[in-house]
Formats: C-alpha cells, sequence, structure tokens
C-alpha cells in the first residue's frame, strides 16, 4: 500500500479512533489509516485546553477532570466530520463510552504497546512535544485496555507503520472485528 491507496474497506464505522499510551504510534497510525481510508484526519492532542498542555508539559498528569471537555469536544468532531480518524488516547472505558455516546458509529484501533518501548519512543520525541517520558508511568497507571469491548480491534505497536496499517485495515473490515490480530 502506498501513501496515495485509498483502500474501499467495508467498515460500518463512520469515524475511527486510534488510541493507546503514549508512544504507541496513536499519530502516525492515524494519519496512515485516514489516507488510506480517504479521510479525514484530527489530532486529538492539538484539543487540548491551553491548561492541560500546561499541565502536561510540567509533567502533571491529567485528571478526569481535565479529560471531559476535551473528549466532549473530540466527541462533537467524530460526530460533525464523519468520515474521519481521530487519535486520542481514551485511555479509560469511561472516556471511550463519552466519545461512542456523541458519535455511535464509532470503532477503535488500540495500539497495544509495552512500558519500555512506549517511554524510548517517547524519550526520543523533539523537546517541543507536549507530553514528557515522565508521565509514561501515569498512562499506563491510567490504562484500562479496551479488550472485549465492540468496535476494538488491537494491533501490535511493535510492528512496522505498513504491517499496523494493513492490520487495522483486514481487522476492521472482518464480519467479526473484535479480534486481535496474530
Amino acid at each position: 500500500m502506498t501513501s496515495t491507496t485509498v483502500i474501499a474497506a467495508p467498515l460500518s464505522a463512520r469515524a475511527l479512533v486510534v488510541m493507546g499510551v503514549a508512544g504507541c504510534g496513536k499519530t502516525s497510525v492515524g494519519e496512515a489509516l485516514a489516507r488510506a481510508l480517504g479521510w479525514a484526519f484530527i489530532e486529538g492532542d492539538a484539543h487540548h485546553a491551553p491548561a492541560s498542555i500546561a499541565k502536561m508539559q510540567a509533567g502533571q498528569a491529567l485528571t478526569d477532570d481535565d479529560r471531559w471537555g476535551w473528549l466532549d469536544r473530540l466527541g462533537q468532531m467524530l460526530a460533525d466530520q464523519a468520515p474521519v480518524v481521530l487519535s486520542c488516547s481514551a485511555l479509560k472505558r469511561a472516556y471511550r463510552d463519552r466519545l461512542r455516546a456523541a458519535c455511535p458509529s464509532l470503532a477503535f484501533v488500540y495500539m497495544d504497546i509495552d512500558k519500555p518501548l512506549a517511554l524510548q519512543r517517547v524519550a526520543a520525541r523533539a523537546a517541543a512535544h507536549i507530553f514528557p517520558a515522565s508521565l509514561v508511568d501515569s498512562q499506563f497507571a491510567t490504562l484500562e485496555p479496551p479488550i472485549g469491548e465492540p468496535g476494538v480491534v488491537t494491533v501490535p505497536a511493535a510492528l512496522s507503520l505498513h504491517e499496523q496499517v494493513e492490520r487495522a485495515l483486514a481487522l476492521l473490515a472482518s464480519p467479526n472485528n473484535q479480534e486481535t490480530a496474530p
């Protein structure tokens, strides 16, 4: 698949959320999926409140209260801009359910990554990124893996970008799209 290939996958969802902890590749996979599907892409981190960005840059983990307004903004964007792919951590079931309530035709691509690889990737980012490596532990502490939730496919983050996108598209297009890629 090239970056100009548009896949006509028989997706029942009209919006996708690429989710997981910091460093799992949400943005890269989300952008690639959007290109492959010919859909719009939304970078979820670009829509955090300024106070939340400042808090993360200072090495402070966000609370549920910090996230509710952000999730509501993202949910409205999903509903208004479908078909669309969104990159969003969506670490807790309550966060995913809030997005589902705003956009019922929603599927999730869970980027499964282990802590050492996530730390390595976040530490390698440019210093200007809003999320420091010191917060990776808090992401794993907050994470409620979406295994078994409806409309969720799991893709290993350690694969190449091409393999991640191919597996996500194949799983999303399959009749039983709740399976994990081998």
